[in-house]
């Protein structure tokens, strides 16, 4: 699955009129990184995609024999697994796994089926001592190993048969932990490409889980995913941001195949609404309204005569995260204290870059293709020189539940784009072109995303 995309410029006739994001972060009030303000879109096409790849129960079943066992997915953090013994259950894709922690430090996954009679060993998370089924006591080490199996006497025939738990592949960067059924193929390090540099300076190790909250969404899992990969949406899924938020402005990055990334400015109005003048107040005065990521509910912040609203942001969170963080962040652009800058690991891991608390997405199809599990957590700096609390348990919302109760003011936002989402894939299955038309530059992540699905797929 190798493939790089090579850094060019001469595309910029395709983005929006108006200020870029690039324009902003050479006006930045501190030095942005060079590999945020490197362009590497690239041109993908314009073929439609068809909408049975989202409907189609074959296409469905091919994903999951072709796709899921080969590709490295995000399966827990290290702060759920803090002793040895303590063990995530991670079901995905017709699989259940045990992720647990060994005694000396690593963490191993084992196939969570028993070999006698193939009950699941465990159901929940939890700390155990060793792994026994409930049917019928057959016992394994907390490492994998066989401990016991009950009337031994009667299974002569396994005396030379390999009885330790299946295991699957363990990686680990970041704080998050990697699992992959089936080994070969690029380590995680090379799936990665270049997300672990970009995040060394924002620490993700040196974070938390503080809210984390999952609901069954009935659309197909790339559906879901994809309303995440773009800023489009934005005009008429989130009208009430654009005072602040420069969605047609944003910028799109392509790495490896497996990895992309956009960026959206905050700060700063949308040009759909660029003829109205806002005031610079106007717009920190939105932003303090709407954005409660990276903004203290009930905040009041004046924005100085001859600063910008984007900049007057960037100082108030640096001096924040900064107190949140245990660290001095005064070399933090505003772009990194303020803006969106959501990467996406294929096939369904998203994280947030920069200095505020992160969001983390991850979509799991959840038994057929027209069901969704969509989590969506928070990631907290904690101050270097302590110790990682324990993770925030994960909040299962009902269906008649609103994600702003678990998350608040980005809960909220989560609605908006779910309250698509189960119209979205109805409207496919009744398509009569059954073809999906995609924009060449703001939706250039969501082709990026199929052509490398495609590539696992025609393996």
């Amino acid at each position: 699955m190798a493939g790089n995309y090579k850094d060019i410029n001469e595309e910029s006739s395709v983005r929006c009129p108006g200020v870029s994001w690039d324009e902003l972060a050479a006006a930045d009030s501190r030095a942005v990184p060079d590999y945020l303000k490197t362009d590497t879109y690239q041109s993908l096409g314009s073929a439609p995609l068809s909408t049975d790849r989202y409907t189609s129960p074959e296409f469905f079943r091919r994903e999951m024999d072709k796709m899921w066992p080969h590709v490295w997915q995000f399966a827990a953090r290290d702060e759920e697994l803090r002793n040895p013994g303590d063990v995530v259950v991670y079901e995905n894709a017709g699989r259940s796994y045990l992720v647990t922690r060994q005694p000396d430090g690593s963490v191993k996954a084992f196939h969570n089926v028993c070999l006698h009679r193939g009950r699941k060993l465990r159901t929940a998370n939890g700390r155990v001592g060793e792994f026994k089924c409930s049917y019928h006591a057959w016992t394994w080490n907390t490492d994998g190993s066989l401990k016991n199996i009950p009337s031994r006497w009667d299974f002569k025939h396994l005396d030379e048969q390999p009885l330790g738990l299946p295991e699957a592949e363990v990686g680990r960067w970041g704080g998050f932990i990697f699992i992959r059924e089936e080994p070969g193929g690029p380590s995680l390090e090379e799936f990665l490409g270049p997300l672990p540099a970009h995040f060394e300076r924002w620490k993700p190790e040196q974070r938390v889980t503080t809210a984390w909250a999952a609901k069954v969404v009935p659309a197909n899992w790339k559906a879901c995913a994809e309303a995440f990969m773009e800023a489009f949406h934005v005009i008429a899924t989130h009208p009430q941001i654009l005072p602040f938020t420069g969605d047609a402005n944003s910028k799109y990055n392509l790495y490896n195949d497996n990895v992309n990334l956009a960026i959206t400015p905050f700060g700063v109005t949308s040009p759909h609404l660029a003829g109205d003048g806002l005031a610079q107040q106007a717009i920190m005065d939105a932003y303090l309204r709407y954005n409660g990521r990276v903004v203290p509910k009930d905040s009041t912040i004046d924005v100085p005569d001859g600063f910008t609203a984007r900049r007057a942001m960037g100082d108030f969170n640096r001096k924040r995260f900064a107190e949140m963080a245990g660290v001095d962040l005064d070399h933090a652009s505003d772009a990194e204290v303020q803006d969106a800058l959501t990467y996406n690991v294929f096939p369904n891991f998203s994280p947030w870059g920069g200095f505020s608390p992160a969001v983390i997405y991850r979509w799991r199809p959840w038994g057929d293709q027209d069901h969704t599990l969509m989590e969506v957590r928070i990631l907290t700096p904690v101050p270097e020189g302590q110790s990682l609390p324990p993770s925030a348990p994960m909040q299962m919302l009902a269906s008649d539940q609103n994600w702003a109760e678990a998350l608040g003011v980005l809960g909220s936002i989560v609605d908006q784009d779910m309250g698509n989402l189960p119209h979205v894939q109805a409207g496919m299955k009744a398509s009569k072109t059954k073809q999906l038309q995609l924009a060449n530059y703001q939706e250039v992540r969501i082709r990026h995303f199929h052509q490398t699905l495609d590539k696992y797929l025609a393996d």
